[in-house]
């Protein structure tokens, strides 16, 4: 589902040029989690952004759902993406004059499906956010803003799942909800999940964990030994995994389907919506 070869992310600064990334090798089959960590600063979120087509590696080949995307252009790419592929960013990636309804709903109204706000609001609900669908993003928390993108990913039952530092921004009840959910999709649905996390307890939950350390891609990772980059007694999902871990995969998700877009198609949307 996913191949990196050779993979390497530069850019030039004011000091000279800046490697972020060099030789960066991986590959993630359909249905697996996977857990990218490291310190503060090592490229994590910036390997997730060019496995996701959101950025342009300088150097090596990026196969995303069996589509070269180094040689297609950025709607080429917005198009995989709109083909099954849901984000979880730090920066939620709201729409600002979409109501918490609305961003969820957004997708649903994109790919023309039926029930765009029943599937919605059925996210939402999951989410603890029944109460707050007429809300803008500007009358949420930073914790309710995630949960809302976080209901925006699970509307569309992507195929695939990114998510950088999903529980980062959330309380330890809420945390383990989402930690729940997240495995649920993947036991579910088959849905494969690549998650950037500071959170041991969660990385050790996947699969596989992967280690970026002096910006090179080093694997596997003993996650039992990873205590340097997380204070795990204190992270939601440390406090919550451990009552929830054994129960995760029975819990049945009630979300319908519904194909996800990324947010540079949803951006492109909305200026069509508003001129509209």
């Amino acid at each position: 589902m996913i191949v990196a070869d050779g993979v390497g992310k530069s850019i030039d600064g004011a000091a000279g040029v800046l490697t972020i990334l060099e030789n960066v090798n991986l590959s993630i089959a359909e249905g697996e989690t996977v857990a990218i960590v490291g310190r503060s600063g090592s490229g994590k979120t910036t390997l997730l952004s060019l496995l996701a087509g959101l950025d342009l590696p300088s150097s090596g080949r990026i196969e995303l759902t069996g589509h070269d995307i180094g040689v297609m252009g950025e709607d080429a790419r917005a198009a995989v993406r709109a083909g099954g592929v849901g984000f979880v960013f730090q920066s939620f990636q709201l729409l600002a004059g979409f109501t918490a309804l609305e961003n969820v709903m957004l997708p649903a109204e994109l790919a023309g499906l039926d029930r765009p706000a029943e599937r919605a609001r059925e996210a939402l609900q999951q989410v603890g956010l029944e109460h707050r669908l007429n809300h803008y993003p500007t009358q949420l928390s930073g914790g309710e803003q995630q949960r809302v993108a976080i209901a925006r990913a699970f509307a569309g039952e992507p195929k695939l799942l990114f998510a950088d530092e999903p529980t980062g921004n959330l309380d330890t009840a809420t945390g383990a909800r989402i930690i729940d959910l997240l495995f649920d999709l993947n036991a579910q649905r088959g849905t494969t999940l690549v998650m950037v996390t500071h959170d041991n307890t969660l990385a050790a939950r996947c699969k596989r964990a992967l280690r970026i350390e002096a910006r090179r891609l080093v694997s596997p990772w003993n996650t039992t030994l990873g205590s340097e980059y997380t204070d795990t007694a204190s992270s939601p999902s440390a406090r919550a995994c451990s009552s929830s871990a054994s129960g995760s995969a029975s819990r049945a998700l009630t979300i319908r389907s519904a194909p996800m877009v990324s947010p540079d198609c949803a951006a492109k949307a909305a200026r069509t919506r508003s001129v509209n």
